[in-house]
């Protein structure tokens, strides 16, 4: 059985350059670049981590209100909150407790995409 829900996301963006350096500099991680059916830029993941990417196709396009990404803050919610507004995106919801497993919080990207980050409390 599968240790994760999830196996890859894919959040659509508009301007790859953008988006790419937004989540660069919240995340402080580097992407590779790829075609994945789309320019992409992919985040890093160890080999138990699920993969994911940022990607540029005409038919999915960036929400607000679509599915909500969890996005693991591996330096800690709060310095990747303290370096949203300076790269652009904006602090929708502040770090919230997460019922003793960790905290949360949403941040909107440059490209209009409500996303998640987590912390978790779990080594």
């Amino acid at each position: 059985m599968p240790k994760h829900a999830i196996s890859w996301f894919e959040i659509p963006v508009t301007d790859l350059d953008r988006a790419a350096a937004f989540y660069e500099t919240v995340l402080d991680v580097t992407f590779e670049r790829m075609d994945l059916g789309g320019a992409s830029a992919v985040f890093p993941a160890d080999e138990d981590g699920v993969g994911g990417a940022l990607i540029v196709q005409e038919d999915n396009q960036p929400s607000a209100t679509g599915p909500l990404v969890y996005i693991e803050a591996h330096g800690g919610i709060q310095a990747a909150l303290d370096r949203v507004a300076g790269a652009g995106g904006e602090v929708v919801l502040e770090r919230t407790e997460a019922g003793g497993y960790g905290f949360y919080a949403y941040i909107m990207d440059t490209e209009g995409n409500r996303v998640a980050l987590f912390e978790s409390l779990q080594a």
